[in-house]
C-alpha cells in the first residue's frame, strides 16, 4: 500500500466562469485555457494571482471530440464532429480573435498566402484545415517542435510544423503532411507524441516507438506502405493463431504481455511508412525503434464492468537540459533540448511510469485505494482524480533525469534519492463529482459533475478486438450541479518547508520514514530546479537555497542514523555547502543516556573530509571532540586524522594521549611514531623526534610518510606548505627528506611540479634560485630512474644548475648529498668522465671543492649515454672558451656531436697539450683518417709558425707521425707529408714505415 502523508499541495481555487457545461478543456500554454462545449470555444486568461478571466470565444464547425494545444506555435487544434462526419482543424493566431463574430481567415493546408492577404493573416485568427482519408481519433502536438500526430483506425498521421514566408517581414504558420506510419491490428484510443517518440495506446495495449532518420541505419521510405521482414511479421502470423474466434457468450484473451528495447519488436504488431512524396532527405531514411509493448489482459475472475478494464492517460513527458537554457530569461520551445523522456499510462487501479531515453526501464508502479478515472502526470506530481477525490503522488522524474544530465552523480561529490525509492501520496484531496482533469504550468484544471442518483446498468461484457473504431456517443442534456474548477498548486519551497517540519515527527524515532520524506522533499527541489529557465531570479536564487538546505537535513539523517547507505551524508554535506565545522555544530554529541555514540555515516563524512585539502581550520574544542571520536570509533585512523591541515588547532597534549593509548592497544607501527615526532615537535620538543624515529630503518621511515604524506605536506589554497616535521628533517636528516619525497613521487602521492615547489617553500628560496636539496631530489630521481619523470627535462634541469654555479662561482647553500664519484657509481645517466678531460681542468679549479664538484658532476653528465647534447646546447652557452671549464664543456659537447675536427682546432688553439690523448682516444676506427687529413697539416703550418706553443707543437707532430707512420703504408705516407718539409726530420718515420712490412 502507498504511504500517504497528510500534506498540503493544493493552494487556491477558483470557479471558470463557463457559460456552457464543459465537454473538453486543455491549457493553452502559461497564460491560457481553452473550454469547448457543443459548437463553441472559450479561451480564458489566467494569471497566477488574479482571477480567471475571459479572453476570447470562437464558434467551431461542430461538436468538439478533441482538443490540444501547442506552445511551440502556440496554435490550437481540435477533433470536430458534424453530421456523424469528423474533421480536423488548427486554429492559429487565435490570440489577435477579439470577439466571437470577430472574422477569420479559413484555408487549407499548404495553401499559399498571397502578399495583398498579409495584413489580414496578421490580424485575424486563421483556421487551418487538414483533410484526412479516414476519420480522425485523437490528437497530440510535439512540446518541443511543434508537429501535430493525428491518430486513427490502424494508422498514425504526422503534420509537420512549418512558417510560410509571404515576404520578408512576414511568415504565416503552417503544416506539412509529412509521414503516414502504419501500424496493424490497432485503433488508437490515445496517442502522444515528443522529438521523434510516439506513444499509442488502444483499449489494453501501448506501443511506444522512436522514429529516427539516420541516412546510415534507416533505409529509404517507399511512397507506399510496405510490411517489414523479421521477427515482428513472424510474430504477427503467431499474435493471430493464438487469437481464437469469439463465440456467443464468450471472449477470448490474450496473455498479459510486456516487451522491453529490441524485444517489443516480437509484439506482433506490424508497423510500416510512408512517405507522402515530399522531397525531404531526412524523411527518407526514417526508420523506426521499438521502445515497448505491453498488454493487458481484462480480470474476468469476476463479472465486472468494460470500463474496469480499460487503459487511460497515455502521456509523454519530457524534461529538459538546464545547461542549454540561458539563466535569467525564458527559454522558446525551440531552445530546448531534450534530456529525459517518460511515459505513462494508467488502468483503473494501478498506474505505470517508465523512463525511455537511454533505457527502457519501469520506474514506477502507482497502487490506488479507489478506482482512478483520469491521471495526469508532471514533473513534480502525479495527481489522480476517483470519483470524489484529488490524489497528489511523488514521481522520480527528476531522480532519473538527473543521473541523464550528470552520469557521476552517485558519487563521494553527489547524490540522489534513488530512482527505485517507493512513491507515496502526499494528499488525497475530497472533491465531490470528479470527472476530468488537466495541468499546465502550476495549475489544475478539475471537471466536477454532481451526479443524480446512480442509475443502475446492465453489465456489459468486456470489449471485442474486432471493433473497428472509438464510437463517439451522443452529447448528454446539460444538467445542473457543474463546475470548472482552476486549483493552483503551491510553491515548491513553500510545500518543502511543510515536508521538513512533517519529517520533525520521524526526527527522534531513528527511523527509515525521516529519510524518506526528505528525500521527497529534495526531489521536488530538484524538479523545480529543472525548469528554472521558466523562473524569476528570486524564485532560482530562493530554489537553490532551500536545495542546499535539503541536502544539509539529508547529509544529518545519513550521519545520525545506522543504515546500509550511511555512506551518502558525504555527498549531501558536500552538496549542502555547508563547512566541516557548520556540520559538526549540528551533531548532538550526548546520546539520550548521556552516552556518546557515533555512527558511522559521521565517521564515514569526517573521515573523507579530513583526508580531503579543505582550506578550513576546527576550532580546538571541535578538533578535540574529533579526536575522541576517532579514538573511539576508528582508532586506526587517529593518525591520519591528526596529520590533516584541519587539525591544526588541536591540543598536542590530548593527541600525544590518544596516541599513546593506541601504541598501549598493541597499534604501534611506524605511522605512530612519525605522527608522534610530529606532534611533539609542536611542542617545542626536539629530542624526542630523533630518539624515537631511530628506532626503524630509513626505509621503513620512507613508508610510513608515503603513507601518509601530509606528515611532510600540506595544501592551502591550492599551494605546497611544508610541515614542521619537514622542516626539522631538513636540518637534521635531509638525506631522509629527499628519500621520502622520491618515494612519494614514485606512488603517485606527489607531481613533480609540486614536489620542485616543496623544496623551494622549504628552504625559502624564490622562483629564479634553486636550492641544493632541490638538487639534491633531481640527481635522486636520475639515480632511481622514475619511469613517470621526463629524462630529458630532468637532464635540462641540472645542466642548468651547474652551469649557473660554475659562472657565478655560486657555493650551494647546503652541502650535496652526494659527490660527482658518488652518482657515477651509483646512476648509469652519469658516465665516466674521459681520462684527456683531466689535461683541460687547470689546478685553479681544483682549489675550490665545491666548484670542482659541479664541473664534475657535469663533465660525467655530459659523458652519460642518456644525454641529448643537441638540445642542451643553449643551457651550456654561458660558459666561455676562455676558463677551463667552459673549454672542457664545449669540447666535450662538440665530441658528442661528432665534431671532431672543431674539437681539434678548439685544443690546438687553446690546450695543445691535450690533443694527443685526445686522439688517441676520440680518432678510432672511422675517425682514424684525422690524423693524416686534419691533425698532420695542423699541426705542420703551427710549427712552422713556432711562437710560445712551438716545443708543444713540435712534441705532438712526432707523436702524430709516429701514429701515421704506423697506419698507412710508403706510399701514402709520403703523399701526406708536406712538399717544403725537411727531408732528415721525416727520414726517420719514413724508415720505419718501409721496414713496417717486413717486420710483420
Amino acid at each position: 500500500m502507498v504511504q500517504l502523508y497528510n500534506l498540503h499541495p493544493f493552494g487556491s481555487q477558483q470557479v471558470v466562469p463557463c457559460k456552457l457545461e464543459p465537454e473538453r478543456f486543455c491549457g493553452g500554454g502559461p497564460d491560457a485555457l481553452f473550454v469547448a462545449a457543443g459548437c463553441k470555444v472559450e479561451a480564458f486568461a489566467v494569471a497566477s494571482q488574479e482571477l480567471c478571466q475571459p479572453r476570447c470565444a470562437f464558434s467551431t464547425l461542430g461538436r468538439v471530440l478533441r482538443l490540444a494545444y501547442s506552445e511551440a506555435g502556440d496554435y490550437l487544434v481540435a477533433i470536430e464532429e458534424k453530421n456523424k462526419a469528423t474533421f480536423l482543424r488548427a486554429y492559429v493566431n487565435w490570440r489577435r480573435k477579439g470577439t466571437e463574430n470577430a472574422r477569420a481567415c479559413i484555408r487549407m493546408l499548404g495553401h499559399n498566402v498571397e502578399a495583398p492577404f498579409r495584413d489580414a493573416f496578421r490580424d485575424q485568427m486563421s483556421i487551418v484545415e487538414m483533410p484526412l482519408s479516414e476519420a480522425p481519433l485523437c490528437v497530440s502536438c510535439c512540446p518541443v517542435k511543434g508537429d501535430l500526430l493525428v491518430g486513427c483506425t490502424n494508422k498514425l498521421v504526422l503534420f509537420s510544423l512549418k512558417y510560410q514566408t509571404v515576404d520578408e517581414e512576414f511568415s504565416v504558420l503552417d503544416f506539412e503532411r509529412s509521414l503516414i506510419i502504419h501500424i496493424h491490428h490497432i485503433t488508437p484510443v490515445e496517442i502522444s507524441f515528443c522529438v521523434g517518440y510516439v506513444a499509442v495506446m488502444s483499449e489494453l495495449e501501448v506501443l511506444i516507438l522512436k522514429l529516427e532518420s539516420d541516412p546510415k541505419k534507416g533505409r529509404s521510405v517507399n511512397h507506399h506502405p510496405h510490411e517489414t521482414n523479421g521477427p515482428g511479421r513472424q510474430a504477427e502470423g503467431v499474435r493471430h493463431e493464438a487469437l481464437p474466434a469469439e463465440s456467443d457468450g464468450f471472449v477470448m484473451c490474450q496473455k498479459p504481455m510486456e516487451l522491453l528495447g529490441e524485444k517489443s519488436e516480437l509484439s506482433g504488431l506490424s508497423v510500416t511508412l510512408e512517405s507522402t512524396g515530399l522531397d525531404d532527405e531526412k524523411l527518407r531514411h526514417f526508420h523506426v525503434q521499438h521502445l515497448l509493448y505491453r498488454r493487458f489482459a481484462p480480470d474476468i475472475s469476476s463479472y465486472v464492468l468494460s470500463d474496469d478494464i480499460k487503459l487511460h492517460s497515455l502521456q509523454l513527458l519530457p524534461l529538459y537540459r538546464t545547461g542549454s537554457l540561458t539563466p535569467g530569461r525564458k527559454s522558446s520551445s525551440q531552445e530546448k533540448e531534450l534530456l529525459s523522456l517518460f511515459c505513462f499510462f494508467s488502468l483503473p487501479h494501478v498506474g505505470y511510469l517508465y523512463m525511455l531515453v537511454k533505457s527502457v526501464e519501469l520506474m514506477s508502479v502507482y497502487q490506488y485505494p479507489e478506482r482512478a478515472q483520469q491521471a495526469v502526470l508532471t514533473p513534480q506530481f502525479l495527481h489522480v482524480i476517483t470519483r470524489d477525490h484529488l490524489q497528489c503522488f511523488t514521481v522520480r522524474c527528476s531522480a532519473a533525469a538527473a543521473r541523464d544530465e550528470d552520469p557521476y552523480v552517485d558519487s563521494t561529490a553527489k547524490a540522489c534519492p534513488p530512482v527505485s525509492m517507493d512513491v507515496c501520496a502526499l494528499r488525497i484531496q475530497l472533491f465531490i463529482g470528479l470527472k476530468a482533469i488537466c495541468h499546465f504550468k502550476n495549475h489544475i484544471i478539475l471537471l466536477t459533475k454532481a451526479d443524480p442518483e446512480e442509475r443502475r446498468e446492465p453489465p456489459r461484457r468486456p470489449p471485442s478486438r474486432k471493433a473497428a473504431g472509438v464510437k463517439v456517443s451522443a452529447p448528454p442534456v446539460a444538467e445542473a450541479g457543474w463546475n470548472l474548477y482552476i486549483v493552483d498548486t503551491i510553491s515548491p519551497v513553500q510545500l518543502y518547508r511543510e515536508m521538513v517540519e512533517y519529517s520533525n515527527a520521524y526526527r527522534t524515532a531513528r527511523t527509515q520514514g525521516c529519510i524518506h520524506l526528505l528525500s521527497e522533499a529534495h526531489l521536488l527541489v530538484r524538479a523545480a530546479l529543472m525548469d528554472a529557465a521558466q523562473l524569476e531570479p528570486a524564485e532560482q536564487a530562493e530554489l537553490l537555497e532551500a536545495f542546499k538546505e535539503s541536502c544539509g537535513h539529508l547529509g544529518d539523517c545519513y550521519s545520525r542514523l545506522d543504515t546500509q547507505c550511511s555512506h551518502l551524508a558525504l555527498p549531501y554535506y558536500k552538496m549542502s555547502g555547508l563547512s566541516m565545522a557548520d556540520v559538526l555544530a549540528r551533531v548532538d554529541w550526548a546520546g539520550e543516556d548521556g552516552s556518546q555514540r557515533y555512527e558511522r555515516g559521521l565517521v564515514f563524512y569526517v573521515s573523507h573530509s579530513l583526508h580531503e585539502n579543505l582550506d578550513e581550520e576546527l576550532s580546538e574544542d571541535l578538533a578535540a571532540k574529533v579526536v575522541r571520536m576517532f579514538g573511539a570509533a576508528e582508532p586506526k585512523q587517529l593518525p591520519h586524522v591528526l596529520c590533516s591541515p584541519a587539525m591544526k588547532h588541536v591540543s598536542p597534549s590530548v593527541a600525544m594521549s590518544c596516541l599513546r593509548r593506541l601504541e598501549a592497544s598493541g597499534f604501534s607501527s611506524v605511522l605512530v611514531t612519525l605522527t608522534k615526532a610530529a606532534v611533539a615537535l609542536r611542542t617545542g620538543d626536539l629530542d624526542t623526534p630523533g630518539n624515537d624515529m631511530r628506532r626503524h630503518p630509513e626505509m621503513k621511515l620512507v613508508c610510513g610518510f608515503v603513507l601518509e604524506p601530509r606528515l611532510l605536506i600540506h595544501r592551502k589554497k591550492g599551494q605546497i606548505v611544508p610541515t614542521e616535521l619537514a622542516v626539522h628533517l631538513k636540518e637534521t636528516q635531509p638525506g631522509l627528506l629527499v628519500a621520502s619525497l622520491l618515494g612519494l613521487q614514485k606512488n603517485n602521492k606527489i607531481g613533480i611540479e609540486e614536489a620542485d615547489s616543496f623544496f623551494k617553500v622549504l628552504c625559502g628560496r624564490g622562483d629564479d634560485t634553486i636550492p641544493q636539496l632541490l638538487v639534491d631530489f633531481w640527481e635522486a630521481q636520475l639515480a632511481v630512474c622514475l619511469q613517470d619523470v621526463l629524462l630529458q627535462e630532468l637532464f635540462f634541469k641540472l645542466t642548468s644548475q651547474y652551469t649557473w654555479r660554475l659562472c657565478k662561482r655560486q657555493p650551494p647553500d647546503t652541502p650535496p648529498l652526494r659527490t660527482a664519484e658518488d652518482l657515477i657509481n651509483a646512476c648509469s645517466h652519469y658516465g665516466l668522465i674521459y681520462p684527456w678531460v683531466s689535461f683541460l681542468t687547470s689546478p685553479d679549479c681544483l682549489a675550490d671543492k665545491n666548484y670542482a664538484e659541479d664541473l664534475s658532476k657535469l663533465q660525467a653528465l655530459l659523458c652519460g649515454p642518456s644525454f641529448d647534447t643537441a638540445s642542451a646546447a643553449p643551457f651550456l652557452e654561458p660558459l666561455s672558451e676562455d676558463t677551463a671549464a667552459g673549454l672542457s664543456v664545449r669540447v666535450l659537447c662538440q665530441t658528442r656531436l661528432k665534431e671532431y675536427g672543431r674539437c681539434i682546432d678548439t685544443l690546438l688553439a687553446h690546450c695543445p697539450e691535450a690533443v694527443i690523448p685526445y686522439a688517441n682516444q676520440e680518432l678510432r676506427e672511422e675517425n682514424r683518417t684525422l690524423w693524416w687529413k686534419k691533425l698532420l697539416p695542423e699541426l705542420c703550418q703551427r710549427v712552422r709558425r713556432g711562437g710560445e706553443k712551438y716545443p708543444l707543437y713540435l712534441s705532438s707532430l712526432k707523436e702524430t707521425l709516429s701514429v701515421v707512420a704506423v697506419e698507412l703504408d710508403l706510399r701514402d705516407f709520403l703523399n701526406v707529408l708536406p712538399e717544403d718539409g725537411t727531408a732528415a726530420f721525416f727520414l726517420p718515420y719514413l724508415l720505419y714505415c718501409s721496414r713496417k712490412k717486413s717486420l710483420t
